[in-house]
């Protein structure tokens, strides 16, 4: 079977609430989603979230990308088992639009079109995404280990910047939910985050895995300090303390910090990841599907953190839909070794969700393994037809 077409949408997601930490304020998620069709008419939907603070990528950048890369001569060739189609998305490398030092710039392209057709195939074969992911972790140098298949799953929660009574209910609502394990949203202020995270473990529990994202905001003087502030409140991990630039300030520092660092914004490709190791930056890498280039990256990041001792999260980007929520869910059923797990809020945060079923976690942020065909998940297409397209006949 072949790949016949290609098109790729911006679509614009409204979210619930406004999403705050220290890095960005947004309101509302532009995507870049690509739809695959395969000669035999089958179709599959992939999905890419662009964040310019963390990639350097945009939405109309991705369209762009799209545009300018030689699909015909990647996606080439007939596919009839997993391997095949593994191959053909190592494959796909979108075109060089800027200068990648990091080898990031249009990993959520990556991600869109290896989506699109690891789903499309997976219709076809009949089996879930999830088979795929198997197929790779078994082919993957030290990663057979990693396997590791569950019938069901718990997500963490997120507390953003808030303040005041929200703070409060919102931390409240976490320990009436059931959840395990919470993030909260930190900024550059000591004082008022120590106030925070008061008011959160007095609400949350006792009970409940606190770990905390800075995103960027603290500096190499004052990290330190900030770790230790957090010890009563029994912070479990400090998430991306400070900038990418300020790495190996970071790396000098780690010995004097007992909570363990996870590296976000600085872990966006193998490059980044083997960077982080070569420092000792860190503890644990988050790893984003579309941020990191694709589940096959994905894998790869998770299997070189497991054979240098580093644990890591599966993480998400607000704004994923169900197209993304499901991908993740396949991954984090099929591969071990995963410290916390983000994703699937699909009817938590966005607006209106343009994606069925839903596969909102349930209580306590438990999930259940996926078993359609595909990613088991489908776009309304209604929802991407007045927006802006890129298409690319490839056979």
């Amino acid at each position: 079977m072949q790949v016949r077409k290609l098109s790729a949408y911006i679509l614009r997601v409204a979210l619930r609430k406004p999403f705050r930490h220290a890095s960005a304020e947004r309101h509302h998620s532009d995507n870049i989603v690509v739809r695959s069709e395969l000669t035999d008419g089958t179709f599959g939907w992939g999905e890419g979230v662009p964040r310019d603070y963390v990639t350097g990528e945009t939405a109309a950048g991705a369209l762009e990308q799209f545009a300018a890369t030689p699909l015909a001569e990647q996606i080439t060739g007939d596919a009839s088992n997993w391997h095949d189609v593994l191959a053909m998305c190592d494959r796909f490398q979108p075109a060089t639009m800027v200068d990648d030092p990091r080898g990031c710039y249009g990993n959520s392209l990556r991600s869109a079109v290896e989506l699109s057709l690891l789903d499309a195939y997976g219709k076809v074969f009949g089996e879930p995404v999830s088979r795929a992911i198997e197929t790779s972790l078994t082919d993957l140098p030290n990663a057979e280990s990693l396997l590791s298949k569950r019938d069901q799953v718990q997500y963490s929660t997120t507390i953003d910047a808030e303040h005041g009574r929200k703070l409060w209910r919102s931390a409240l609502k976490m320990r009436v939910y059931g959840f395990a394990q919470c993030k909260v949203k930190v900024g550059a202020d000591a004082e008022s985050d120590s106030q925070r995270m008061r008011v959160i473990r007095r609400w949350i529990g006792p009970r409940v895995d606190l770990r905390v994202d800075a995103n960027e905001a603290w500096r190499p003087e004052n990290l330190v300090a900030r770790a230790e502030g957090l010890k009563p409140f029994g912070v479990t991990c400090i998430e991306q303390p400070m900038q990418h630039e300020e790495l190996a300030a970071q790396a000098e520092l780690r010995s004097q910090v007992d909570t363990p660092i996870m590296l976000d914004e600085s872990l966006t490709s193998l490059h980044d990841a083997q960077q982080a190791i070569h420092l000792g930056a860190c503890d644990l890498f988050n790893i984003r599907i579309s941020k990191c280039g694709g589940v096959l990256n994905s894998m790869r990041l998770a299997a070189l953190a497991h054979e240098h001792g580093l644990g890591y999260q599966l993480g998400c980007h607000p704004g994923e839909t169900g197209i993304l929520s499901a991908a993740g869910r396949h991954l984090a059923t099929t591969l071990g070794g995963i410290r916390y797990l983000e994703g699937s809020y699909d009817h938590h945060v966005l607006a209106e969700v343009p994606t069925t079923p839903d596969h909102t976690f349930g209580y306590g942020g438990r999930a259940p393994r996926l078993t359609l065909p595909g990613l088991g998940v489908e776009l309304a297409e209604s929802s991407v037809v007045a927006r802006p397209k890129r298409d690319h006949v490839v056979s």
